[in-house]
């Protein structure tokens, strides 16, 4: 249970026992409280009014609906629904998952403090520990995504948070999320996961010993690509303190995204089998073309990862990378700029399919990048595969004319 009685809207119709497909379905929704109504309304505010003293301060004692930034009834189903998924005790909704990394960070951590961060973290998370971080005293040690247990030997007396992306970004490492928090409860060390990829559905990383799950619910849970939105969860330890510094910062979620993001998640468990099934046949298929070196995908027994995401994960999202062989510029843009069905685009997550150019040697410092080739991020979307096939297959085509 993730919520109390004075937590509105609380819930009390979902059984634990319940699977997360049927949950996603059932979580966050409370029709007798509205008519009957299937779906939450969008509660949209800033004044609150109340009908007494006593009754405006046992709200702000009591996760009560106080004013629009602390959050709305529609804001709170949301919340309620993630931390259910992820077994977390309460979730957080904020502005974007870059937001609810950053704000994270910041309100955990103070100058003179050192932070543990994975080397091949999401590039706007790095950038923000090299600057904003740095310039306000703390300090940043990158780790080589792989070093499992090893990072012990990496903390300091000042260390505070120890930061996991696992599978990573670009690259798609698989780390050995068991052994690092281990390491990190045993100095009294936070620990912090970007879950984003993988989605609560296929990665429970607080059932692990994880402190605080971190997802850009812009990605899959949203997944139509049409909103902003990040939401953290945490254990009942660290949630008051942390809930508590990162309102002082001031960006809430708006409520009509939270509906819009409880929309995506009645579809979640559907479209992450779609995703997953397409996802690995086309990876395998991507596998076997003689111009592509090597595919970057933990659910391939192939992988260097795959082991470790045997054991922790129930499943995989369709985002993975691909190196190629060696081949000029020129030809890597010829193949992409004349996709019909694979668009050129940040993010992921969504219906769509999306083919970038990568450059993970760009930002990597722990454990410099060894491939050789250029690098692709895929995300398949859920178009029929063999139709994404022909794309890629006629891509591959002018790759090749282009030498």
């Amino acid at each position: 249970m993730t919520t109390d009685k004075n937590t509105p809207h609380a819930e009390d119709h979902a059984a634990p026992e319940l699977s997360d497909a049927t949950r996603v379905t059932t979580l966050g929704r409370h029709p007798r409280d509205h008519h009957g109504i299937v779906n939450p309304p969008v509660y949209r505010a800033s004044t609150v009014l109340f009908p007494s003293v006593e009754a405006y301060q046992a709200a702000r004692t009591h996760y009560g609906v106080t004013y629009g930034s602390a959050g709305t009834p529609t804001t709170y189903d949301f919340e309620e629904t993630v931390a259910a998924l992820e077994n977390g005790y309460r979730s957080l909704a904020l502005a974007s998952g870059k937001t609810a990394v950053n704000l994270t960070l910041a309100a955990l951590l103070e100058a003179g403090d050192h932070l543990l961060m994975v080397d091949n973290t999401y590039g706007p998370t790095r950038l923000f520990c090299e600057k904003t971080l740095r310039r306000f005293g703390v300090e940043t040690t990158f780790y080589d995504p792989t070093i499992g247990g090893d990072i012990e030997n990496l903390f300091q007396e000042n260390t505070r948070l120890v930061f996991l992306e696992t599978p990573g970004s670009l690259t798609f490492e698989m780390q050995d999320v068991p052994s690092i928090v281990a390491k990190a409860r045993a100095r009294n060390v936070l620990s912090l996961i970007d879950n984003t990829w993988a989605t609560p559905l296929f990665f429970k990383p607080l059932d692990l010993g994880v402190d605080i799950s971190i997802t850009a619910a812009t990605k899959y849970l949203g997944g139509h690509a049409d909103i902003m939105l990040g939401v953290v969860t945490t254990n009942e330890a660290v949630h008051m303190h942390l809930r508590q510094r990162i309102y002082e910062f001031g960006a809430p979620a708006a409520p009509d995204v939270c509906w819009l993001a409880l929309r995506g998640i009645r579809t979640l468990g559907t479209r992450m089998a779609r995703h997953q099934a397409s996802g690995i046949e086309i990876a395998q298929w991507l596998k076997a073309r003689p111009e592509v070196s090597r595919v970057l995908h933990p659910a391939l027994p192939s992988d260097p990862g795959h082991s470790l995401w045997q054991r922790d994960f129930k499943g995989a999202s369709s985002l993975f990378g691909i190196e190629l062989e060696p081949c000029s510029m020129a030809a890597v843009r010829a193949m992409v700029d004349g996709m019909h069905l694979f668009g050129i685009g940040s993010s992921w997550g969504g219906f769509e399919s999306l083919l970038i150019v990568t450059n993970p040697g760009k930002m990597r410092t722990a454990k410099p990048w060894q491939g050789k080739g250029p690098t692709l991020r895929i995300h398949i979307g859920l178009e029929d595969p063999a139709d994404l096939i022909a794309d890629l297959d006629a891509g591959f085509e002018r790759l090749t004319a282009a030498g």
